[in-house]
């Protein structure tokens, strides 16, 4: 009988070593390594009958069948609906609502399709029920189940063939197969191993709730999220009530897509129109303060970019930004200085995106230009015009995709004007009733805005 494997794993990087290692060749982690022992197994495949190679054309696909969720922005980010045997992976921060969205999902899809088992290794079912009661959800087709054995999570799951199932979380379940704590590397990495085999084999959906580690990511292996199908994360700042969830990969859908939430009392409330919902609150004829249009998967959102300047009190000027890369907007300053002539040497600079929104691609960066200058010259921008545009090294204003579709979410608010790339001016067959000015460089996106 062969002995069991004993080898030495890194907690930070999955990094695996014979022996043990005061600092991680791999991610450079001190005194991270534990140690696994991992007792011999034979592996099955996640196919069944023949699993030789199968000529392409002979594959049937691109049909996959799916089954709506019941909640629009969620169905959103998962690109339609669920899909037979898909593991849907969903991270955020501690008390952000992931548990929340789950119960409200499971709700919908056991009044929709059937039973639907819920695997909690954190709640016991009376803190479940708190909250259910709260949400004002009551069903017998929601079966908790307070177990962290993923064997024995597989064996109830496969006497009773639920709809779905939901793993709270896959962190505190672990597989005996292996000696180490529930939360390891090892652990981690083999309970999700296992919950996809079941999900691929049964045809069962899995949501698999992740905790997230201080810089946001998703605890434990990298390879967890190479293992699902799809990762979705919760984003928001709880002082504030919207809620971000964001599609980071999909194998069945788009990346990058966002369903917007507001929480209430009773649960997390839908936001069919985003961009009315940033722009609520926004006040009126304030410098510093501008519109900018961006993407965000396939949904273009209006939202309010501010930037406050300010000399600074100390030797050297602080940079900060909350929802804008940081180097993003460094670059930015020195565009303006150089090409702009704006000296902002001795000027502290903040900028925020309103509404806890996170802006990763370049067509913010004419609005963040805009605000800051409109906020270095206490003038304040028309509040009937929006920006966009990616702005180069050069100073030029560059297009970006799908600027028609920003345009014409930006008339249906009820904007008026607005400041884009020429380059995209130029390709509009429609303006939406809009007055469209194309600029090619950031002294005409000045000039033109009137700051």
């Amino acid at each position: 009988m062969s002995k069991a494997k004993t080898v030495f794993q890194c907690q930070s990087c999955g990094y695996s070593s014979p022996k043990w290692l005061g600092k991680c060749p791999d991610c450079g982690a001190w005194n991270s390594f534990s140690e696994e022992r991992q007792s011999p197994k034979s592996l099955k495949s996640i196919v069944d009958g023949n699993s030789g190679p199968i000529p392409l054309s002979s594959v049937t696909g691109g049909n996959e069948k799916r089954v709506p969720v019941g909640i629009a922005e969620l169905d959103r980010v998962l690109g339609g609906g669920l899909v037979k045997g898909a593991v849907i992976l969903i991270g955020g921060d501690p008390g952000i609502g992931k548990s929340t969205i789950i119960l409200q999902a499971i709700s919908s899809i056991a009044s929709l399709t059937g039973t639907v088992l819920y695997v909690s290794g954190e709640e016991s079912p009376e803190q479940i029920k708190l909250r259910a009661e709260r949400l004002s959800i009551n069903s017998d087709k929601i079966l908790l189940l307070p177990e962290t054995v993923v064997e024995q999570i597989l064996s109830v799951a496969d006497k009773l063939k639920p709809a779905a199932i939901v793993v709270d979380s896959i962190q505190t379940v672990y597989t005996e197969e292996l000696t180490s704590a529930p939360g390891s590397v090892g652990q981690i990495r083999e309970s999700a191993a296992k919950m996809m085999f079941y999900a691929k084999r049964s045809g069962t959906p899995v949501f698999l709730i992740g905790h997230v580690t201080k810089e946001g990511a998703i605890a434990g292996p990298r390879v967890l999220e190479h293992l699902v199908d799809t990762v979705l994360y919760f984003e928001g700042d709880r002082g504030h009530p919207f809620r971000i969830l964001r599609t980071v990969k999909n194998r069945f859908g788009s990346t990058n897509e966002i369903g917007v939430f507001e929480m209430t009392d009773s649960g997390l409330r839908e936001i069919s129109n985003p961009s009315e919902l940033f722009l609520s609150e926004r006040p009126l004829n304030t410098s510093g303060s501008t519109v900018i249009a961006s993407i965000e998967g396939t949904r273009p959102v209006l939202v309010e970019l501010q930037a406050l300047v300010s000399p600074t009190t100390f030797g050297m000027p602080r940079r900060t930004s909350m929802g804008i890369d940081f180097n993003r907007l460094n670059l930015l300053i020195a565009v303006l200085e150089k090409k702009g002539g704006i000296h902002l040497g001795g000027m502290d600079v903040f900028i925020n995106i309103v509404g806890g929104l996170k802006i990763v691609e370049p067509a913010a960066d004419l609005g963040i230009i805009a605000a800051i200058v409109s906020s270095f010259r206490e003038l304040p921008l028309d509040p009937q015009t929006f920006v966009f545009g990616e702005v180069g090294l050069s100073g030029e204003v560059r297009a970006v995709a799908r600027g028609e579709a920003r345009i014409k979410e930006a008339a249906k608010v009820g904007f008026k004007r607005a400041i884009v790339p020429a380059g995209n001016a130029e390709r509009l067959k429609d303006n939406f009733g809009l007055t469209i000015t194309g600029v090619r460089n950031i002294d005409e996106a000045i000039e033109h805005i009137g700051i």
